[in-house]
Order: structure tokens, then sequence, then C-alpha cells
């Protein structure tokens, strides 16, 4: 059968099966919802906070909308709406940020949480829509000052189940409820706000040229690049911006001279600070669309929960730069923040808010490019104040199952360490007592399935390739892949032992479905149905297994177009209805997909491993550069006792083993050393038998070390 046709066939399949989510994945949302006062026009508000008919503009800083109940004779406030993307600026796994609507009593008890659009995906396919629903429910009711937790926490937090098969989604997801939850009820006045102490600023001892004041960091600069929003390279740059932070006398007479620092302060009042802005580019920081009276919705200030925007009544003009050394540039301004809620003693990040072209569907959405900035502690009185970074949410991911971690390390270091020292095992067994190999090859398998395919759900999967591959483009977020720990390891023992001994390691010993498959195998010839079980016609091997390099070459060339059409076809990996979703969660073409995979396992060995994995078929390549080969010899040019038990079916008629197809279960090198039944030893051995000559240890090349003459 033509491969051409197995790919249109799976690609109709796959394609065919409707998305569990495709109400809300990269749903297209109105931009008046980002951008507009009247929030509430462009989306529910009151599917989040029940009661509430009536809702106002958009208010505070950071924006909430306050929800009223209005029967026509009273009109009582029930609380706050706000949107997530109104306030931080988490990103989910792929990258991109979780548009989440929130609502919260008076009280400062959560109502309702709904996502209105997310590009996870995990929650694509597989994932039913039951399983966020229940994960979000787990908010209403609970105090938005409260430290909510997922997984097991200490006793001043709140633990929350995870989604199952979806940790780091999960996790992106709690951070950002439990972040905007307590902007909102600290500014609302539910939970009390920390005011941080304001900058006591040294007088200026010395004036700096433009250099210097960029080395110190004094000055910081914000590159995007017309790559990064999607926009066509003209080969200008789209925005280059400097920035730095002027009330602090040496930086704002350098940057201003004596007079114009002056006049700038005198026109401050007590707490108000002031920002330079200045930049070069297609793209204008202040906005094509500003009018008067309105805010330059493109660039705020950001510092913890608080973020600052600028009005045309908070805008000066910034006529030149004093500091020697200092660029020309077509765009500059002065911005006044008029908030004692921001502290220049502490790090704080200014942001650009710019439009970008999802390549896959075409929409804009506003998205986020901030720079960090931390007045240098030399224009300080007493230095940098002490600051307890918040914790990473991948740290605390990694802190909750460290003893689990340290087990999975555990089980990778004993797979790689009796690959190192396979040669004395190999040596030990026999064909017919093969305990040295079965034995450690079984409980590998064991544990890949039980421990980290069914119980941590750490199956690796080509779209972790795939957004890794679209990552070296688009910007390396290693918290997202920390996020979960177990893939993030696993990962790093793929790329190191994919190197060493190719990728046979990972998928022959560690990979949980390619495990659970050769252990149905297995079990299923130890019960009787050895008779039933057959190895496909080598001609036919050699085109079918052909056929997983296809299915990766299509998924990675569709990615680059639409990375929801790749992941709707990557789920020709059985491996979510295994381990991550549950066959009993999937509808029935993936359950029907999945039996017939897992029941042609039972008869014929590693089929989907052999045919049809692009995971595999991804390691295979970088494979061909592995630094250990397994042993040959002259011999096994004309001997076939390997191949003609070689359950990958990988050693070729003139004994060469194809390694890219080799899933090292080492049953050719136990015969490599075997003297009774590798027949090149099995011929020496008996013509030194009949000889009476001594039969010396096999040696590395797999013949008898020669007789030292007497």
């Amino acid at each position: 059968m033509k491969v051409s046709f197995w790919i249109v066939a799976l690609v109709l399949l796959f394609a065919g099966m409707p998305p569990a989510f495709a109400s809300i994945y990269e749903q297209e949302l109105p931009d008046q919802l980002f951008s507009q006062p009247e929030m509430c026009k462009w989306t529910d508000c009151a599917g989040v906070l029940p009661g509430a008919t009536e809702f106002s503009a958009r208010k505070g800083n950071p924006p909430y909308v306050e929800a009223y109940a209005n029967d026509g004779h009273t009109r009582v406030l029930k609380g706050y709406v706000f949107l997530s993307t109104d306030i931080v600026d988490i990103q989910g796994y792929s990258g991109k940020p979780i548009v989440t609507l929130i609502g919260m009593d008076t009280k400062g008890v959560i109502t309702g949480v709904r996502v209105l659009k997310h590009s996870e995906p995990i929650l694509l396919v597989g994932i039913p829509e039951s399983k966020l629903l229940t994960f979000l429910h787990q908010y209403v009711s609970r105090f938005a000052g409260a430290r909510f937790e997922i997984g097991r926490s200490d006793a001043g937090s709140t633990s929350l189940d995870a989604i199952s098969g979806a940790t780091v989604t999960a996790i992106a997801e709690n951070q950002l409820i439990s972040r905007c939850a307590v902007a909102v009820a600290s500014q609302v006045g539910i939970v009390k706000e920390t005011i941080l102490p304001q900058a006591r600023l040294l007088p200026a001892v010395a004036r700096y040229g433009w250099q210097a004041l960029v080395d110190m960091g004094a000055v910081q600069h914000l590159a995007v690049h017309a790559s990064d929003v999607g926009a066509a390279d003209t080969g200008s740059p789209y925005l280059d911006l400097y920035y730095g932070y002027l009330n602090a006398p040496a930086i704002g007479k350098s940057i201003l001279g004596d007079y114009d620092y002056a006049q700038l302060m005198s026109r401050l009042k007590s707490g108000e600070q002031a920002l330079f802005v200045v930049a070069n580019g297609t793209e204008s920081f202040k906005g094509s669309g500003f009018v008067r009276g309105g805010i330059y919705d493109r660039i705020q200030v950001r510092q913890g929960i608080n973020a600052f925007t600028f009005k045309d009544s908070d805008y000066l003009n910034l006529y030149s730069l004093q500091a020697s050394g200092a660029p020309s540039f077509n765009e500059t301004g002065i911005f006044i923040v008029r908030s004692t809620r921001f502290s220049a003693a502490y790090p704080w990040k200014f942001v650009f808010l710019g439009h970008k072209i999802d390549k896959e569907t075409g929409a804009k959405n506003f998205s986020a490019f901030n720079s960090p900035y931390w007045l240098p502690a030399r224009f300080l009185q007493g230095g940098h104040p002490h600051v307890d970074e918040e914790t990473p949410a991948w740290q605390n991911a990694w802190r909750a199952k460290r003893l689990q971690i340290g087990l999975f390390i555990g089980w990778a270091a004993a797979v790689m360490l009796f690959f190192a020292t396979r040669d004395r095992w190999v040596r030990k067994a026999k064909r017919a007592d093969k305990r040295w190999v079965s034995w450690p090859k079984t409980a590998s398998w064991l544990i890949a399935i039980g421990f980290a395919g069914w119980y941590e759900l750490a199956q690796p999967s080509i779209t972790q390739v795939l957004t890794f591959v679209h990552s070296l483009f688009g910007g390396w977020n290693l918290g997202l892949f920390l996020s979960d720990p177990f893939i993030f390891v696993f990962w790093i023992v793929i790329a190191v032992t994919v190197f060493v001994w190719g990728r046979g390691l990972f998928c022959g010993w560690m990979c949980p479905f390619g495990s659970m498959s050769e252990l149905l195998y297995k079990i299923a010839r130890a019960t009787g149905l050895k008779r039933l079980q057959r190895k496909l016609p080598m001609r036919l091997h050699n085109s079918l297994r052909k056929l997983k390099y296809v299915v990766f070459a299509v998924l990675l060339a569709v990615s680059f177009f639409s990375m929801p059409w790749a992941e709707k076809l990557a789920e020709i990996e059985p491996f979510k209805t295994t381990f991550l979703v549950g066959v009993m969660n999937r509808s029935w073409p993936f359950v029907l997909f999945w039996a017939i995979v897992v029941g042609a396992s039972i008869f014929i060995e590693r089929p989907f491993c052999k045919y049809l994995c692009p995971l595999g078929a991804s390691l295979a390549l970088p494979g061909r550069f592995r630094f250990l080969k397994l042993r040959r010899k002259s011999e096994c040019t004309t001997c076939h006792a390997c191949a003609a038990g070689c359950g990958s079916q990988a050693i070729d008629d003139a004994g060469r083993i194809d390694q890219m197809e080799c899933m090292l279960c080492l049953d050719c090198m136990v015969l490599y050393y075997d003297e009774h039944t590798c027949p090149p030893l099995s011929k020496e051995r008996k013509r030194r038998e009949k000889q009476g000559l001594p039969l010396t240890p096999v040696g590395k090349d797999g013949h008898y070390i020669p007789i030292k003459p007497i």
C-alpha cells in the first residue's frame, strides 16, 4: 500500500476529529474588549458575577469594572469584574496569554472564573471541557487574599488540584487568577495594600554621558523586531526604544541639563515620578490612535501587581537630550507617574503593548514586550532595599515533588549506568538465560509505564518537539519548560542519550507507551499467543518504517502554517489517550484508533514505534550522530542469526544495524558474545574443543582471544 495513501487517511482521520475546545481555542475576541471603557458590552460579565445587571466603565489602576444589581428601584454594588490581560502579562505553555474573566464580590470572595481565549496545545484536543471547568470552579467561594498553590500546600496556603495532563497550564492560570484577584482587592480596600517606601535620592555629584548611563543601567533599552509582531521586515527597526528615570538628580541633569531638570522638578507634585522615553522605528510608542483627553495605550509601567498608564495630562515634550554622545531619535517624550503606589527604589518594568499579527489565524492582538528597570544603587541613599522576590511557579512545582523527581532521576541514571556498562551484563547473559539483560529491561518498562506514565503523566510527545522548534524562532521561555519537572528531566535524558546511544535507549527502555506496547507483546507471547505473532515481511517493513518520518515531516511543516492543525494531527500519538486523558474520557474515534494500535501490539512487536511514531522519527534523525554504536564482526555480513532474532527488524541481510531503527534491546549483543549460539564463535569453539585447545575469553571484537604461544 502506498505511503501517500496512509498519510491521506491519517490526515482525514485526525483532522476530522472535533476539538473539545473549539469555542475558545484561539477564539477571536473583539478589540473593543481590551481597549474600550465599556468592557462588559463586549463580554458576559454577569456570567462571573451572578445577580449583577449593570456594569460601570473601566476604572482604577489596574482596571476593573463595578457590578451592580439594579431592579429599577435600588442600585446595589454587587462586586467587581476584571480581565486578566488588563492586570498581568502571564503566559501559558503556548507562550501566549490565557485571557480570563474573573468576578469578585464586595467581601473579596471570588464568584466566577471564565477563560475567554487560550492557545494551550494540551487543551485543543483531548482534555474535556469538564476538566477545565472543574479546575476553575475550585476558585469560586474562595477569598481573593488567600494564597493558592497547585498540589500539596503548606499550612498557610490553599491547595488546588491541577488539570490532569495540563499541569503547566494550571500553574500559569493559578498565578494569573491569584495576582489579578489580589490586585483588585487591594485597590478597592478589601485587602490591605502594602505601600512601598519612596526612594531617597542622592544629590548629583557628576554628569554622565549617554553610553555611561546605558552601561550602568540608568538608561535601559527595549527593542521590538518586526518578526516579534508578525510584521514584514522593512529593513528599518520596528521599535528601538530607550527609557530612564529622571527624578534622580544625576540622571535627570545628565539627560535634560540643569535648567530643564529644575523646571521639570518644579512641576512635579510630591510623590510624582518622571520618566523619559525616546525611540526610533517604524512604530510609535505613543500610538497612532491617541486622541485628546485619552490615554497612551501603547506604554505602561508595572511594579508588582500595579500597572500605571499615562493620560495626555501626564505627557511633557522632550525637545533634546543633553547627555554627550546621545543618538538622535525621531520620537521623544516625558511621562509622569502620578501615584504614590509607585516607588523608584524598587524594581519595575517598562511595558510596550504592540499589535501582534498571529500568523496562524491572522488575528491582531496586543502583545506585551517589557524591559526591567532598577535604579542603580549609586543614586539611592543606603543602596538597594531588600526585595523578597516572588518564587517562580516552576520552583514551587519542583519543590512539591522533590522526592518523586529524585526517584525519577535515579531511574534514568540507573538505565544510563546499565548501558554504560552493558558489555559486562551481555557477557553474563546467554541465549538460554538472558536474565542479566531481560530483568533490568522489564523493570525499566514497569517503571516507565506505572511511575512515569500513569502516575506522573510524563509521556514525552511530538508536540514538545514542535514547541521547542518554534521557540527557537519566537523566544525561549525556560520557565515554561521547567514548570513540568518530569517532562523537563525526561527531555534532558533524551537529549543526552540520543547523542550517545541513539534513540533506542529512550524508545526501547524508557518511553511509557513503547514500554507498554513491548510488554503487551511479551505477555501475549508467554500466554499462548506466540503462534499468532508475526513479523512483517522485510520488504513491507522497509516500506512502512519510512511512514513515521513522513508523519513527522508533515507535522513539522503544518506547524509552521498552523500550530492548531499540527496539534490536531499530532493525535496520531495514542499517548494522550493512554496516560494523560484516559480511554474512558475520549470520544469514539480516539478510542477506536487506540484499540487498533494497542491490539496490533499483541501480534506485532511495537507496530506504532516502528511505523507511525513521529516522536521516534524526530529522535532518530539526531541519533545519526550518536557517539557509540553496537559492535559488529566481519562474519556478520554473511551470518543472519542476529537478524532472525531482531524484534525491531533493524538488521539487514548484510548484517548491518540500522541504528535509527534499533531499539537497543541488546539481544544481538547477547548473541555476539555467546560461544554456543553465535555461529562464528560456535564454529571456533567446536574447532578448539576438537583440537584440545583451551577456550580463552571472548574479546571485544566478538572472537576468542588468541592463544599465547608457550
